[in-house]
């Protein structure tokens, strides 16, 4: 295998809930060496620690359960070997049910995986508290070592999204754990295809230049052995890929220039990029350096009970039919939640040519750790209001009962802290090491960027008319990369849209901090938000809100920024 120049990796999965076909479309669409796919947000782990708590033999991804089913006998046949993060909390359980799934379908099939990143039972004594999950981001060396003894299947559970793309190059290639630009081109790569069609046109902020976006296709990284790649998709298949979509992706949920994982430390302002033809972009010139003495920790706890009441209100008198709603509300409850919040969304038009753009929406938001205050006790108040309240009142659903929710924070361990085991598919356990050489994890310094020249006459209008924006989630916290296409578009955006712009153009940030990278190379700016996505989510939102959070790329407002003509020029 360390003779091998070149290897392709494709992705057929980027969350909990992905397109169930794309394992098939990878596999029927073109030669792949290895298919790899992500379920796990942050989130995802909480759903899955419900899962585990209802059933000790569950914990682990069950619509990738589906696709083996579905592919596990095309993909011995061509040879394809598969390594997934569906483990989640139990991947020894899922490494036996897919035995189980081959032996059903008569097929030999080697089956390993890798553990060692719960630690639950360990929490307290780590200083992690008492969560529901805890669990260790681990790298991809003790995938690689399951590949290297011959497994078509690696089951994982908590890695990094990156690691189950990395692992194929590790085994492919014989890299060292010191071949830190090595490793960090495969990482870019891993990060770019591990959130599948986000890569290939989804949540893309200049989506309408993409001719055939109706069914994007997966994306594929040709990874060669110095670590450079190559992104592309199947011929044939839907959406696009670009330096723009390439871009997008890069910049989601990332901070600074140092991209730490268990590994490696990734330098993201050394990537370069370049079309290599249709649908191909090459990655190349990444470097890495050693990566961080600690592993990051996924924590999530059951934070309570949530519930909501949406009412309509439309009309005149918009402000004194909210202020009537929440006083009455509000001294209705015979008990008040520990938690109660006020949300107004949409904006009732002047004289609207339909009713539906006369409304408003206003939303109460409650928590409380006794789910019968904010049950049923609760949603029952807010329809008791129905006749004796403002004119027009109605509600978009009917009584509820309340919802648990989770709060994810992030701890960090020492790496010799936490096993990290192969269990090869004989049953055989390899301990793998941590990483010999660490580096404390520091920030870059921002490079300084040229002052644009005069840029002439200019012109107020949205951002996103230049400007691309890709969002992205951790905890409580959200990033927002903006990048534009062209270099004198880029001398300006770097010295125009300042923490303080931006706080401007998000007025929901105006009073957290924000911290600001820049990327020249990308010509991109990175804004992480401390604090804007708030504490927690009913697991049934999670997936909801990574879209949300994905998707909320380019409606920053507007900007003074030059002409096209000008800056073309």
């Amino acid at each position: 295998m360390a003779q091998q120049k070149m290897i392709r990796v494709g992705n057929c999965s980027g969350f909990y809930g992905d397109r169930i076909s794309a394992m098939r479309e990878m596999l029927e669409g073109g030669d792949v060496d290895y298919i790899t796919g992500d379920y796990l947000a942050e989130l995802t782990m909480l759903i899955l620690g419900r899962d585990r708590m209802k059933d000790p033999s569950l914990g682990y991804a069950k619509t990738f359960v589906r696709q083996v089913e579905e592919c596990l006998s095309l993909a011995l046949e061509q040879g394809v070997k598969i390594v997934t993060n569906a483990g989640g909390l139990n991947p020894a359980g899922l490494a036996e049910k897919i035995r189980e799934i081959a032996d059903n379908q008569g097929l030999k099939v080697n089956v390993a995986h890798v553990e060692g990143d719960d630690l639950r039972e360990r929490a307290e004594e780590l200083g992690l508290g008492a969560p529901l999950t805890a669990n260790a981001y681990l790298g991809a060396f003790g995938i690689a070592e399951c590949l290297k003894d011959g497994a078509d299947v690696v089951v994982t559970g908590r890695v990094t999204d990156a690691s189950v793309i990395v692992a194929p190059a590790i085994a492919a290639f014989g890299w060292e754990r010191t071949d830190f630009d090595e490793l960090a081109g495969a990482v870019v790569a891993g990060h770019v295809i591990e959130c599948g069609t986000q890569a290939t046109g989804g949540n893309y902020s200049f989506f309408t230049e993409i001719s055939n976006l109706g069914r994007p296709g997966f994306p594929i990284a040709e990874i060669h052995s110095d670590g450079s790649s190559v992104i592309t998709k199947h011929e044939g298949t839907g959406g696009e890929v670009s330096v723009g979509t390439v871009t997008a992706q890069l910049l989601y949920e990332i901070s600074g220039a140092r991209y730490a994982g268990p590994d490696v430390t990734t330098r993201m302002d050394t990537i370069e990029l370049s079309e290599d033809g249709p649908d191909r972009v090459r990655i190349s010139g990444v470097t890495g350096e050693a990566p961080p003495p600690d592993l990051k920790v996924s924590l999530n706890t059951l934070g309570g009970f949530r519930n909501q009441a949406d009412f309509i209100v439309t009309g005149l008198d918009i402000d004194k039919k909210v202020a009537l709603a929440k006083e009455q509300l509000e001294a209705w409850l015979t008990k008040p939640p520990a938690e109660l919040r006020w949300e107004v969304s949409g904006t009732a038009r002047d004289d609207a040519p339909t009713e539906e753009q006369a409304s408003s929406i206003l939303r109460c938001i409650v928590k409380d750790m006794d789910p019968k205050i904010v049950g049923r006790n609760f949603t029952s108040v807010a329809v008791e209001l129905a006749l004796a309240s403002y004119p027009g009142f109605a509600l978009t659903a009917p009584p509820a009962n309340a919802q648990p929710y989770g709060l994810f924070t992030p701890g960090y361990v020492p790496q010799a802290q936490v096993p990290h085991v192969a269990v090869l598919a004989d049953g055989t356990r390899k301990d793998i090491a941590p990483a010999p050489e660490t580096l404390p994890l520091v920030d870059a310094d921002n490079p300084v960027v040229e002052a644009p020249a005069d840029l002439g006459a200019t012109k107020r209008v949205p951002l996103g008319t230049i400007a691309g924006a890709r969002s992205g989630d951790k905890g409580g916290n959200a990033n927002i990369g903006v990048w534009v296409r062209s270099d004198a578009e880029w001398l300006w955006l770097a010295h125009t849209l300042t923490s303080d712009n931006l706080k401007e153009l998000l007025p929901e940030a105006q009073d957290l901090t924000v911290h600001r990278y820049v990327f020249p190379k990308l010509r991109a700016l990175n804004f992480v938000i401390e604090g804007i996505l708030g504490q927690g989510l009913p697991p049934r939102l999670a997936l909801i809100h990574k879209q949300r959070a994905s998707a909320s790329g380019c409606a920053l407002a507007t900007l003074k920024f030059p002409s096209r003509s000008s800056m073309r020029n």
